[in-house]
């Protein structure tokens, strides 16, 4: 009878840990694709950065005499932002790193671009450069709230990665943690303006 019991004891416990193993599983993959999905709103709104770039820098190309080195720079580094692709299921920090690397040097050739274009007066009374400009900055926005979006869903992936039990099965399933974008170096800095 004792070993009915002892069995029967067993079978409860392996079948309450197939239960939990199932639920962290599902919970795990449900909150993967979640990650997932933040990152492609993420790349969706740097893709839409890049296609606003691209008519920009045609609307400025059309102004006489304007510096072709900006113009190339922004270019490039547009060139370099999009080459740079990350795979979701492997958000590490440093390729993370790599692709806010890429799109910081854009944003700065950009801004560069911006700051040249006041020199300009025909350029900035063009209505087309005018309204691009306005959609670079609320796309500008919007990248910003894909990015703080994604860092709330990984953060919530990540604890529930880390948190006991679902740490235990996570490695046992092989989810491991995300990486999330983080400032880059010396943004804590105000910005110097000078209109010499």
């Amino acid at each position: 009878m004792k070993s009915i019991t002892t069995i029967g004891v067993v079978l409860v416990l392996l079948l309450l840990l197939f239960m939990g193993g199932c639920s962290s599983y599902n919970g795990f993959v449900d909150s993967e694709e979640n990650v997932d999905q933040a990152w492609a709103n993420v790349q969706t709104q740097y893709q839409r950065r890049t296609d606003l770039i691209t008519n920009l820098v045609n609307t400025v190309k059309g102004a006489a005499n304007f510096e072709r080195e900006t113009l190339e720079a922004v270019v490039n580094a547009r060139a370099k932002a999009t080459s740079v692709n990350i795979d979701p299921s492997n958000l590490t920090a440093e390729k993370l790193q790599e692709f806010q690397a890429a799109q910081s040097q854009l944003g700065q050739s950009l801004g560069r671009l911006l700051v040249t274009v006041e020199k300009y007066p025909e350029l900035q009374a063009n209505a087309n450069f005018r309204d691009l400009q306005t959609q670079l900055e609320g796309t500008e926005n919007r990248v910003a709230v894909a990015r703080q979006n994604f860092n709330e869903v990984v953060t919530g992936y990540n604890k529930q990665v880390r948190r006991f039990p679902g740490s235990f099965f996570a490695s046992i399933f092989g989810f491991s943690e995300k990486a999330q974008f983080e400032a880059q170096a010396g943004s804590e800095n105000a910005p110097t303006v000078n209109f010499d």
